[in-house]
């Protein structure tokens, strides 16, 4: 007697429901897929007690006969795909045959719909996958399924599902991504009869962005537009200081349908690379179409997941995309052509500044660069000055501005739209009060205090400086007693793998036995007490790094900690032309406002947080 045996179908669809149907949020996610591709313009879910009681999902799309109705619950029944071709260019969110069968075999289940071209419709009532009932009925035009007691039959599954706050949550979740993905469509949802979410069609698709992330997001979001014949997006992503705790405002579409693609996800934070820190995601809503049979959508039965042919060429499309538009934003803020024309600065050599502190990370006075290479004076703070001083250094402001004055007119009302930090918009425009507590610059403008945080500004010149520069013309310094570094077995065998990039960025260093290296020479800005330091964060980002397919990123990663080994550091004392040195150069960076590493290089406090501070005003 044969031990194998083929499965009843009731059987067969519960265990392929394991897969489609994980949670009562799957279940909506599956109809609203069915109702979009029956081109309904509005559609209704109403739920009850977090799925587990009732979910009930109803449109006016084109409806189905009586033939097809019974036959979309067969299992392996579709209208999306008919040959072995069709599954390399699948054009509908739904297209495996699967999800109705196996709702219905793990739920009470009622199925009316009715044809447009038709005057009556169909009803058809299931429990635990066998028909109970077929009947003729009068109904709308659309289909609606009621889907009640959702794993009756199945109290294994029952148990793992979680509480109704937190099942709805997935519910709404699932929702919102449909929505975005599609601004055109009315969705109304409705959790034990108490309205949740009403979006309602739109033309434009912004709006919907608006409608769903919240309307206090209008002014903090950036588009992107991106077309080459292979790729098109669009979208919009949010500003670097608009952020989230965890990825879940991100939200990506290929070809119209909502995915957890890490291959574009990645390539979305690589765009905001040196714009926000570790533990901060922005928020995006991002549309990418490519051609159908170049991607495959057929990864899991949950049609969560998708699969590039060409996926570095995707990466690095999105991720030069997102980071033009960020710069572009950057741009128009600080009120500068772009691209921009000339980066004077970089032809200075990279070392700007000297430290008055000997204990601290100092350059020596011939690297400074020609407009700052002065004699080193005594600091003096603005409070520090002779009243006659105070009088001639206002008197040259004063005169400054009041070449300003003539643009600025006309300026006023274009930099009220693009939000500026300060009116001026320009760093060099502000007057230097002086330091707090050697680490942050104090400066004013006419409304306005401003905050600079000294190394952070430092290390975004050094960075954009680093990067420019011909890899051939950064500056090397042989050592008078070279260094020796020992490693570990995987610290030295990454090491051995980048020494001609590291050559390039200015450092020699030679095995010297064993898992020991010798360090001949390294980049002129750096302190050779740093060195090893220096060298272990590299190797260290590049263990990071393994399994990425951009070497780009690991030499990245090696300018961001040479520029910041390299900067001044805080309880620096700097003297007033050093200062206007810094605020001249950042006016010159790309990106002025972070940090390599995300953090923001200047805060602004308005003259309307003092005056409330200090109850001048009551509002």
């Amino acid at each position: 007697m044969s031990i194998i045996r083929i499965l009843p179908e009731t059987l067969s669809n519960k265990i392929a429901a394991g897969e489609v149907v994980e949670r009562p949020a799957s279940v909506v996610k599956e109809l609203l897929e069915n109702s979009l591709d029956a081109d309904s313009s509005q559609i209704l879910i109403e739920i009850e007690k977090g799925g587990r009681a009732l979910i009930r999902v109803s449109d006016n799309g084109i409806g189905m006969s009586s033939d097809d109705a019974l036959l979309c619950i067969e299992r392996y029944a579709t209208s999306k795909i008919y040959k072995h071709e069709d599954l390399f260019d699948i054009r509908t969110l739904g297209f495996r045959g699967e999800a109705l069968p196996s709702i219905a075999s793990v739920s009470k289940f009622s199925l009316v719909t009715r044809h447009r071209d038709l005057e009556t419709g169909t009803q058809i009532q299931i429990a635990g996958g066998k028909i109970q009932q077929v009947s003729e009925i009068g109904a709308p035009v659309g289909s609606e399924v009621l889907v009640r007691q959702l794993f009756f039959n199945t109290p294994a599954r029952r148990k793992f599902l979680k509480g109704i706050q937190t099942e709805m949550g997935h519910i709404v979740d699932v929702v919102t991504s449909m929505a975005l993905g599609m601004p055109r469509v009315h969705f109304k949802l409705i959790h034990n009869r108490k309205l949740l979410k009403n979006w309602v069609a739109v033309s434009d698709p912004v709006d919907r962005v608006i409608q769903v992330l919240g309307s206090d997001l209008k002014s903090g979001l950036i588009p992107i537009q991106h077309d080459d014949g292979y790729l098109q997006l669009t979208g919009w992503v949010s500003i670097p200081a608009v952020t989230r705790k965890t990825s879940r405002g991100m939200h990506l579409y290929v070809n119209g349908r909502g995915c957890r693609d890490r291959v574009i996800q990645h390539a979305l934070f690589d765009g905001y690379a040196g714009r926000l820190v570790k533990g901060q995601f922005p928020l995006a809503v991002v549309f990418a179409q490519v051609p159908f049979d170049q991607v495959d959508v057929n990864v899991h039965p949950s049609k969560n997941e998708v699969r590039f042919s060409q996926q570095k060429r995707v990466h690095d499309t999105v991720r030069s995309a997102v980071s033009r538009a960020l710069t572009q934003a950057d741009a128009q803020r600080w009120n500068r052509p772009f691209p921009q024309e000339e980066m004077h600065f970089i032809a200075e050599k990279p070392a700007d500044f000297q430290s008055t502190n000997t204990q601290a990370n100092s350059l020596s006075t011939k690297q400074m660069p020609a407009e700052s290479a002065t004699p080193q004076n005594t600091p003096v703070s603005y409070s520090d000055l002779q009243d006659n001083e105070k009088t001639a250094l206002q008197t040259n402001i004063d005169e400054k501005v009041s070449g300003f004055k003539g643009g600025y007119a006309g300026w006023q009302d274009r930099a009220q739209k693009q939000g500026k930090i300060w009116e001026l918009a320009r760093f060099r425009d502000l007057r230097v009060i002086g330091q707090y507590q050697d680490i942050y610059i104090m400066c004013e403008s006419r409304q306005d205090l401003i905050l600079i945080d000294q190394h952070a500004a430092h290390e975004r010149i050094l960075y954009e400086k680093l990067s420019g520069y011909a890899k051939s013309q950064i500056e090397s310094q042989g050592l008078l007693l070279p260094e020796t570094i020992e490693l570990n077995f995987r610290e030295a065998t990454i090491l051995e793998k980048m020494l001609p990039q590291l050559l390039e960025l200015g450092f020699e260093i030679e095995p010297f036995g064993g898992q020991t290296y010798v360090i001949k020479s390294m980049p002129a800005l750096l302190d050779s007490q740093d060195i090893k330091t220096l060298l272990f964060e590299i190797v260290e980002k590049k263990l990071e790094h393994q399994s990425d397919h951009m070497a780009e990123t690991v030499l990245d990663d090696c300018i961001k900690l040479m520029a910041c080994h390299g900067a001044i550091r805080a309880n620096q004392r700097l003297n007033s032309e050093q200062i206007r040195t810094m605020l001249r150069q950042l006016d010159a960076c790309s990106n002025p406002s972070n940090c390599p590493h995300g953090r923001p290089t200047s805060i602004k406090l308005s003259k309307g947080f003092f005056e409330k501070a200090f109850k001048r005003v009551l509002t």
